[in-house]
């Protein structure tokens, strides 16, 4: 079955690319895993100028790049600018820190000398999501080739043209050819990359499903995995909360990339004593969205990236509904061509009805009514996903409080949630382990060696 490129916006057909047949894919980890045997054992400095020139590259391309995104998943041309400039600062951080976070570290034993070194552990395999189909791979692919690693990608089957472009990118930089490889597979090809013995570990951001079975196929034989799955994200409102800040925030948190983000504020958790002041802010907000054409400059919400994710997210609102939400604005299919949803807010949201329990990856705002804030915190960690949350309060103090009982890898205190290449980032439970970014995204994937001297 061809791999196809289609405008989500116009449901038109863009490219058709034949996936990899299983000898192209052998040549292609055979000539990876070759690829890696020269570069592991290049000086760091000299990582560090390629992977500053890959920076570069992108940003002198930058406006390629962002239409392609636009083009072939649908993300506002402004954010898909975003992005690009994101990725350059993720290669120019890991260029510049790569030699302080990979330094051996001195350690006590009983011999003349100990210490632990940071050694690479070979080709990669990245399985990427299209929802942000470059900085999801570049998060990945900077500190895996910083720390001497090679890099195999197997991306999304909608954004072919974006894992092509990642793959020439590098080559462009003055990468070692075959070092980053894009592979053109469909999913069910996976496990026998995995299985390559060549394939040295696994990281995958995606779906809890995907998750799972890309954790069981590393699990056989016995390969080290990172997972960043879904999440369903509190934005936990306290009674002190400054709501003209915090509303604005909240439609930009719930709509960025169309809603389509794992880190996306999800669950609206509001205290009873400004839950009809923010439901009216927020309803503000959100109608004040301009939806269409992601080329357009004007467009804050493009389409969502698929038909048939449009079709799950309505049928998660039509069936929240059925059991007693309610439906502040948008929740319709609107007419015509493309994937497009309307902003929605749903309100009355409780236990029992999708909009509470299930990830929304559209921009559906959920509000759920808490009492106080012990149950506003119970309800932020009634879930099985713990990937981010934000607080909203007036007093920092309370914030971190609460944040430490918060069951989430990241907790943002009057703010939106993000990514950044310096901190940490990953989830507990059914958002997956591991981290990425920072010294720990590093240090994922690479040989922890003790060296002891005599």
């Amino acid at each position: 079955m061809a791999i196809e490129s289609i405008n989500p916006a116009t449901g038109e057909l863009i490219e058709r690319f034949t996936p990899y047949t299983p000898s192209k894919v052998a040549a292609a980890l055979a000539a990876c895993f070759g690829a890696w045997q020269g570069w592991r054992e290049r000086p760091m400095d000299e990582r560090a100028t390629l992977m500053h020139r890959a920076a570069e590259v992108l940003r002198a391309t930058r406006e390629d790049h962002a239409r392609t995104m636009s083009e072939e998943m649908g993300k506002p041309i402004r954010e898909a600018r975003g992005e690009v400039e994101k990725c350059a600062w993720v290669c120019d951080y890991y260029a510049d820190t790569a030699a302080t976070h990979l330094a051996p570290q001195p350690g006590e034993s009983d011999g003349s000398q100990a210490y632990v070194r940071f050694d690479p552990l070979g080709p990669i395999l990245a399985v990427m999501p299209w929802n942000f189909p470059y900085w999801q791979v570049f998060r990945f692919a900077a500190p895996a080739l910083m720390a001497g690693n090679a890099a195999l990608l197997k991306h999304a089957s909608n954004v072919p043209r974006c894992a092509l472009a990642i793959e020439r990118l590098f080559r462009d930089a003055g990468f070692p050819d075959h070092l980053f490889t894009t592979l053109l597979i469909p999913a069910a090809a996976v496990g026998g990359v995995i299985d390559d013995p060549r394939v040295a570990a696994v990281t995958l951001t995606g779906s809890e499903p995907a998750g799972r079975q890309v954790a069981a196929a590393a699990g056989a034989v016995l390969k080290k995995t990172v997972l960043e799955l879904g999440g369903s994200d509190p934005f936990v409102v306290l009674d002190d909360a400054d709501l003209d800040t915090c509303a604005r925030v909240a439609a930009t948190a719930r709509c960025l990339n169309s809603g389509q983000s794992c880190i996306a504020a999800k669950r609206f958790i509001v205290v009873a004593s400004r839950l009809a002041e923010f439901i009216d802010r927020l309803a503000a907000h959100l109608r004040a969205l301009r939806v269409g054409d992601p080329l357009d400059e004007a467009t804050e919400v493009g389409p969502l990236a698929r038909l048939d994710l449009r079709a799950e997210l309505h049928d998660q609102v039509v069936r929240s509904v059925a059991r007693g939400a309610r439906i502040v604005i948008g929740g319709t299919v609107p007419p015509g061509g493309g994937a497009f949803y309307p902003p929605t807010l749903l309100i009355d949201v409780v236990a029992g009805q999708a909009a509470y329990a299930e990830e929304l990856f559209g921009p559906v705002a959920a509000v759920i009514a808490a009492v106080d804030e012990p149950q506003a915190v119970a309800i932020a960690n009634d879930t099985r996903f713990g990937l981010g949350a934000s607080i909203w309060t007036a007093d920092r103090a309370r914030g971190e409080a609460i944040a430490a009982r918060i069951e989430a890898g990241a907790v943002f205190i009057n703010g939106l949630v993000k990514s950044d290449p310096r901190l940490p980032f990953g989830g507990i439970k059914a958002s997956g382990y591991g981290r990425e970014l920072g010294s720990y995204g590093i240090r994922e994937f690479v040989n922890i060696k003790t060296v002891w001297v005599g």
